[in-house]
């Protein structure tokens, strides 16, 4: 079946650049999957996209080298499993507060007896190639736990030690919102940094991998250097209004 060339990278130390998706454009999305991120996620949870609207912006993704993952609406293995069967190779799933939570998320995303997807991968056994997808797929799907909560931060170190979890994503806005600051998609508040960073170094502690969302490629590189393996360099919105100011703005003052 295909590599996920995302978690290949991720297992070799190397640090992965993710895009994050949140129209339901298949062209945006197939113009980010050809300028060279790792992968994009398509997000269900904030974006505009519903589960029928997620299939296309798969398709788009997958004309070029870019791996496509997905953050459901929540923690629901009936979404997981879809998104999965329509070709996502990973789940950032939000919101992740305790150990059940977290095994829900693994469980949802393999076959048994490993865990409980239901087998019926139609388009993604077309994506992926039929030889060897089962069992192989259990082994190229990504599952990062996103902890944003006050339970979440009480668990972080049991939630490290769930079997078959790859890692945590930080989602930054609701992480600051916990802890009793204002939503920053770019926390600058000392309280919730020092927290970022702790929570970088348990994933690391417990072998898994740790992921910071961003704005930008400034910000990304940023996480980078503070130990971060994978690391989201702004959505397609934000992107695009960054650059679209910057042209006017260039003519304006010339």
């Amino acid at each position: 079946m295909k590599e996920n060339t995302l978690l290949t990278k991720l297992r070799n130390g190397e640090t992965a650049i993710n895009g994050w998706l949140s129209s339901a454009s298949s062209f945006t999305a197939e113009a980010m999957g050809l300028v060279g991120f790792d992968c994009v996620t398509v997000d269900l949870q904030h974006g505009l996209i519903g589960i029928d609207t997620a299939l296309p912006l798969f398709q788009a993704l997958s004309i070029g080298n870019t791996i496509p993952i997905a953050r459901p609406m929540w923690n629901d293995p009936a979404q997981i499993m879809r998104l999965l069967d329509s070709g996502a190779y990973g789940i950032i799933s939000p919101l992740i507060s305790t150990v059940d939570d977290a095994a829900t998320l693994v469980s949802a995303c393999l076959y048994p007896p490993r865990g409980t997807r239901s087998y019926g991968p139609a388009r993604a056994i077309m994506y992926a190639g039929a030889e060897n997808y089962y069992p192989e797929v259990d082994n190229q799907i990504l599952k990062f736990a996103m902890i944003e909560t006050l339970a979440g931060l009480d668990n972080l170190d049991k939630i490290l030690q769930v079997e078959g979890l790859d890692g945590v994503y930080i989602g930054p806005n609701d992480l600051s919102l916990a802890m009793g600051y204002m939503p920053k998609t770019e926390p600058t508040d000392k309280e919730v940094l020092d927290m970022v960073q702790h929570i970088c170094d348990r994933a690391h502690a417990h072998g898994k991998f740790a992921g910071m969302h961003g704005t930008s490629g400034v910000s990304a590189a940023g996480s980078a250097k503070k130990g971060f393996n994978f690391v989201t360099a702004g959505n397609d919105i934000g992107l695009l209004s960054a650059a679209c100011k910057s042209a006017v703005a260039a003519v304006r003052q010339s």
